[in-house]
C-alpha cells in the first residue's frame, strides 16, 4: 500500500527547470522554426536573401557563445574554420560535387579541422587560447592565398549554382541554412540539458577545481571545440552559397570574431537566449550602418566595451529579471511554494 506524498509546506522551496511561461515560450519558438520554411514562398527575393544572412549571425553567436559562455574558451580565430568551410566548398564543387552537397561536406572537413587543430590549442588557456585560435586562423589564410587554384588572394566565385535559377538557388540555400540552424540549436540545447552542460560550466568557472571533482575536462572541451568549428565550418560555406564571391581576406578576417563578440555580450553571454537576441540585433545594426566603413567597427567596440563594463549580463538580463522565463530552458532555478522562480542569467 502506498501512501500520497504530502504537501509542500507553505515557504518551501522547490527545484525546478521550466515553468508555464518556458513551456509556452518553447512552444511558440518551435513554432516559429516551423513557419521560417515558408519565407520563400511568401517573401521577396531580397529579403529571403537577407534572412539568410540573418540565420547565419545566429549560427555564429550560437557556436561562439557555446565556446565562451558555456566553457570559457574564448576564442579570436573561429574565422579560421568559417574560411575553411568556405573555401572547403570551392574545393569540393572543382572535383564536381554538387554544391549544396558540398556545403554539408565542408562543414563536417571543418569539424575534422577542429579535432587535428584541438591538439595544439586546447593546450593552451585564457589569453593564450584566444592569440592561439587567432595565428592559426592566418597561418590558414596564407595557405588559401598561396593556392592560385583557389582564387589565390584576388578571391573566388562559386561557379557549381550558376546552373540554377536565382529564386531556386536562393530557397535552397536558406532552407540549407535554416536546417543547419536548428539543428546546432537543438545540438547545444540537448547537450546542455544533460549533466555534461553543468560539467562545461564547472570547466568555464574553474579548470582546475572542475579537474579536480573528477569532471573529464580535455574530452567535454574538445567535444564543444569541434561542435563550434562544425558550425562555423557551415556558417563559412552558407555565407558562400547566399553571396556567390569570397575573398581570403574577407572570409578570414578578424572582423568576423568582433561580430561574434558582439552579439553575444550585446545579448547575454553564458545564456542560450541571449545569442539570438544578440543576432537579430546585430543583423539590424549592419543593415543600417554598414556602410559607415571603419566607424562602424569602431561603434560595434565601443558598443560591445559599454556592455562588458555596464550590462555585462546582455540585453536578456534585462527581460530574464523581470519575465522570469527561459524560452529553452536548460538549466534550474528555485522557486518559493507561491512565489515566482528566481533564476540567474547563466543556466547552472
Amino acid at each position: 500500500m502506498t501512501t500520497a506524498a504530502a504537501p509542500a509546506p507553505p515557504g518551501a522551496w522547490s527545484v525546478q527547470r521550466a515553468g508555464l511561461a518556458s513551456r509556452i515560450g518553447s512552444s511558440a519558438l518551435v513554432l516559429v522554426a516551423i513557419a521560417l520554411f515558408a519565407v520563400p514562398q511568401i517573401l521577396s527575393a531580397n529579403v529571403v536573401q537577407q534572412l539568410t544572412s540573418l540565420l547565419v549571425f545566429l549560427i555564429l553567436a550560437v557556436m561562439w557563445n557555446a565556446l565562451a559562455g558555456y566553457a570559457g574558451l574564448v576564442s579570436v580565430g573561429q574565422q579560421a574554420f568559417i574560411g575553411f568551410g568556405a573555401y572547403g566548398t570551392i574545393y569540393l564543387t572543382q572535383r564536381g560535387i554538387q554544391p549544396y552537397l558540398a556545403v554539408v561536406l565542408a562543414s563536417l572537413a571543418s569539424a575534422v579541422l577542429a579535432a587535428v587543430l584541438s591538439l595544439l590549442v586546447l593546450r593552451l588557456r585564457g589569453g593564450q587560447f584566444a592569440v592561439g585560435t587567432w595565428v592559426v586562423a592566418e597561418a590558414i589564410a596564407l595557405f588559401v592565398m598561396l593556392d592560385q587554384s583557389l582564387g589565390g588572394g584576388t578571391g573566388v566565385s562559386l561557379q557549381g549554382l550558376s546552373g540554377y535559377a536565382p529564386e531556386v538557388r536562393r530557397a535552397f540555400t536558406y532552407w540549407l541554412t535554416l536546417a543547419f540552424a536548428v539543428l546546432l540549436l537543438v545540438l547545444l540545447f540537448l547537450l546542455l540539458r544533460h549533466r555534461t552542460g553543468a560539467a562545461l560550466q564547472a570547466i568555464r568557472d574553474d579548470e582546475d577545481a572542475a579537474a579536480s571533482l573528477g569532471v573529464r575536462v580535455r574530452p567535454l572541451k574538445l567535444m564543444l571545440f569541434v561542435l563550434a568549428g562544425f558550425g562555423c565550418g557551415a556558417a563559412g560555406a552558407l555565407t558562400l552559397a547566399n553571396t556567390l564571391f569570397i575573398q581570403p581576406q574577407s572570409i578570414f578576417g578578424v572582423q568576423w570574431s568582433a561580430y561574434m563578440i558582439f552579439m553575444v555580450l550585446v545579448g547575454g553571454i553564458g545564456t542560450f537566449e541571449g545569442p539570438i537576441i544578440g543576432a537579430v540585433l546585430f543583423f539590424a545594426v549592419q543593415y543600417f550602418f554598414a556602410d559607415q566603413g571603419a566607424w562602424y567597427l569602431i561603434g560595434l567596440g565601443l558598443a560591445a566595451v559599454a556592455f562588458a563594463l555596464f550590462l555585462p549580463r546582455g540585453l536578456w538580463s534585462l527581460l530574464n529579471d523581470r519575465l522570469h522565463v527561459q524560452l529553452l530552458p536548460v538549466g534550474y532555478h528555485l522557486r518559493r511554494q507561491g512565489a515566482r522562480p528566481r533564476s540567474s542569467s547563466r543556466e547552472t
